[in-house]
């Protein structure tokens, strides 16, 4: 019941960010159509932070309404420019934009390395918690003999009273083990919102969506990409995403394949953020990549002082 109240709880507190969120705005022309950057095939974005570097760019906004002569420079923007947009933007969005612009400044203009380094800085904050969460599988394995033993005694048994014996029983066992059933799911939802802020500020700050990493523009997606001179790096960029994500996934799930909806979760959830790679600008790409490599990592490392986890 508490675990269920918690899973509540969580999604309320998503909700609500979202509900708060200032939202990126595609930029529209008179017939309500996107409004594209014709060199990179991006669509634009209307409610910018900053002014566009480009020259093509700021025309094509003058053309279309949008007031850029009141914006900052990007190199000027701060968290406190423009006016209020709600909770989400105001602590989320505009800081982490300025960040992004700041470090990627310093590094001569480099703001996917910039958005890579902010990335890692951010995982490894967090790797307190989500090492647990990766222990979590280590600490199932060790207890899957005595959970296989209960499915075993119950298998053939769908009453309810025989089914609510079966949970207190694994519960149980959780509760020896020092496991948390919910931790696979929430290690992947705890993400969603540091998703949802890097996507917006990348959106909307034309000095990184204007930018470029090889011969990724960082604000084109893959989809539009692989129309052009540059196929292969967006081709690359989209393995990447698949692969990581896969094996990021699979060294999470360990501890969930005894329970078929847990397991599904992770299943969809990467098919799902395969999908949505087509159709993220690349910059976001590169950020998904970078964390997932983190994790795989972070899982990999647990799993090979698994031993000491075990005498927890």
């Amino acid at each position: 019941m508490k675990t269920k109240t918690k899973k509540i709880t969580f999604i309320f507190l998503i909700g609500l960010i979202l509900l708060t969120t200032g939202c990126t705005k595609t930029l529209t022309d008179k017939k309500n159509q996107p409004v594209k950057n014709e060199v990179t095939g991006q669509n634009l974005t209307e409610n910018i932070l900053c002014k566009p570097i480009d020259k093509e760019v700021q025309k094509i906004y003058k053309k279309n309404g949008v007031k850029i002569d009141k914006l900052p420079e990007c190199k000027n923007f701060k968290v406190t420019s423009g006016k209020y947009e709600g909770l989400w933007t105001t602590l989320f969005v505009k800081p982490l934009a300025y960040i992004l612009l700041k470090l990627g400044i310093f590094l001569k203009n480099n703001f996917a390395l910039s958005l890579i380094i902010i990335s890692l800085i951010i995982r490894l904050i967090a790797y307190p918690f989500t090492k647990k969460t990766a222990m979590q599988s280590e600490l199932i394995q060790k207890a899957q003999p005595e959970l296989n033993k209960i499915q075993n005694k119950y298998k053939d048994k769908q009453d309810q009273e025989s089914m609510m014996k079966q949970s207190q029983e694994m519960m149980a066992v959780y509760k020896k083990y020092n496991i948390s059933p919910m931790s696979g799911c929430l290690f992947s939802m705890i993400q969603l919102p540091l998703f949802i802020a890097f996507f917006e500020a990348v959106q909307r700050i034309p000095a990184i969506f204007e930018g470029k990493f090889l011969t990724l523009q960082l604000g084109t997606t893959p989809i539009v990409g692989f129309g052009t001179s540059g196929v292969v790096a967006y081709i690359i960029l989209m393995l990447l995403i698949a692969l990581s994500t896969f094996f990021s996934f699979k060294l999470n799930m360990t501890g969930n394949s005894l329970d078929a909806n847990m397991k599904m979760m992770p299943m969809m959830m990467s098919g799902m953020i395969i999908v949505m790679g087509l159709f993220m600008p690349s910059a976001l790409g590169i950020y998904w990549v970078t964390t997932n490599l983190f994790t795989i990592i972070q899982n990999l490392l647990v799993k090979r002082s698994k031993g000491k986890y075990g005498k927890a």
